[in-house]
């Protein structure tokens, strides 16, 4: 299997755009990629000749009805989930995990405990703290170790009791960059009878996620963190909804998934993603070994496989060059042969220099990269980093190249010295 990188970049218009001559280099992705032509091109026609509400008797309601259909179904092979009706599409993973937490609320007791992990990005906390104070639920907190950057699923046995309802936890850290053991964890918390609620926006555009396999309740991400548009995505398990109230106005169908749905949703946002979808499986079905193989969902676990591969490298490039700079650190896993258990999301520190006045001389030089907590606030308190500024984060994907990292790695040595 070979990353075709040049055929790859090819696909995306933003990675030839230059400003005053300097090319972008895109390190912001952990908070957005950019998106490949088959991506926007999906969206144009959709916009341009199935724009309609579904539900009526005439043409472009049919074609914006199979637009939804569509999604659902690239959706579920994405995620491997066992219907098209369990999925669930919403504005963006922040606002699908609010509103879900108001029905998830109503379905629980005073004095019923929740756990959460401190290595989240917010939308998997507030949501969930601000349930926990409108219905009289105890908040338990689940802690990593910061030398390690990883659990000790042990502490999460000893904090599973009969009183746990719900256990909330990221695929992987949106600011150390780790990969979580979810399916570990899942089979922890369905053995102690709660739910499990797994954050998949940063583990989802790096490796292949298969929510059957991991024996969770529900699995939430966000398209344009995948190379797809502004949309959220919810996976939820359909006995686990069916016990759930959920809040829409009356018109609006009784029956998953469009119960959870309320409103209009972006037939453009589910074009989209559907093609961001078919882009993973053309990867998969072009340049690796599955080609030929039946199936969507083959190629694009192929596709994951091979890109996540390139990533790897590129991570591990990234942290040796920035470990070589005096006086940073790497608030993440550095060995070089555990680039499998994180994503190529790199935060570091130094001692001089604050984050943000890092960031802003990379962003002088055509460099995208982000500063701060990231939203990751559990996780900079608990690094202890929040009151300097949080850190630097410089966040790869597969149509980065080693000479932008490189490009990166001499920007920082010369902006830090």
């Amino acid at each position: 299997m070979t990353i075709d990188l040049m055929t790859i970049r090819a696909q995306y218009p933003a990675l030839s755009e230059t400003d005053n001559g300097k090319p972008r280099l895109y390190f912001d992705n952990p908070a957005g990629t950019q998106v490949p032509q088959m991506v926007a091109d999906r969206i144009l026609e959709c916009l341009l000749h199935k724009n309609a509400n579904i539900g009526g008797y005439f043409r472009t309601s049919d074609l914006a009805g199979a637009v939804a259909d569509e999604a659902r179904a690239a959706m579920a092979d994405f995620l491997h989930a066992p219907s098209p009706n369990e999925i669930i599409f919403g504005q963006n993973m922040t606002s699908i995990t609010f509103h879900l937490s108001r029905s998830i609320g109503r379905h629980l007791q005073a004095g019923d405990e929740i756990i959460l992990s401190q290595m989240e990005h917010d939308a998997n906390v507030e949501p969930w703290k601000l349930m926990a104070r409108d219905f009289g639920l105890e908040i338990r907190w689940l802690p990593f170790d910061t030398e390690t950057f990883e659990f000790d699923l042990l502490e999460l046995d000893d904090l599973l009791t009969n009183k746990t309802k719900l256990v909330c936890v990221g695929g992987a850290s949106n600011l150390t960059g780790t990969i979580n053991d979810v399916e570990t964890i899942c089979n922890k918390v369905r053995e102690a009878g709660a739910w499990s609620f797994i954050d998949g926006v940063q583990s989802a555009p790096h490796v292949a996620t298969d929510v059957q396999r991991f024996g969770c309740d529900f699995f939430v991400c966000s398209a344009y963190k995948f190379f797809g548009p502004h949309q959220g995505i919810l996976w939820g398990r359909s006995d686990v909804l069916e016990q759930l109230h959920p809040y829409k106005v009356r018109p609006a169908p009784s029956e998953l998934p469009w119960c959870f749905e309320p409103g209009t949703q972006s037939h453009e946002g589910m074009a989209g993603t559907a093609a961001a979808v078919d882009y993973f499986g053309w990867i998969g079905n072009t340049m690796t070994n599955a080609a030929g193989s039946d199936g969507r969902r083959q190629h694009i676990c192929a596709g994951l496989d091979l890109l996540f591969e390139y990533e790897k490298l590129l991570a591990a490039r990234l942290i040796e060059g920035l470990q070589n700079i005096p006086g940073v650190t790497v608030q993440g896993i550095s060995d070089p042969d555990a680039m499998h258990r994180r994503v190529p999301t790199v935060a570091f520190t130094h001692d001089r220099h604050e984050p943000a006045a890092i960031a802003e001389a990379l962003g002088q030089r055509n460099i995208f990269a982000w500063s701060g907590h990231n939203y990751a606030l559990e996780v900079a308190k608990a690094l202890g980093i929040i009151d300097a500024g949080g850190a630097v984060r410089i966040g790869a994907v597969h149509y980065n190249t080693v000479d932008e990292i490189d490009s990166v790695l001499e920007a920082v040595e010369a902006i830090l010295a």
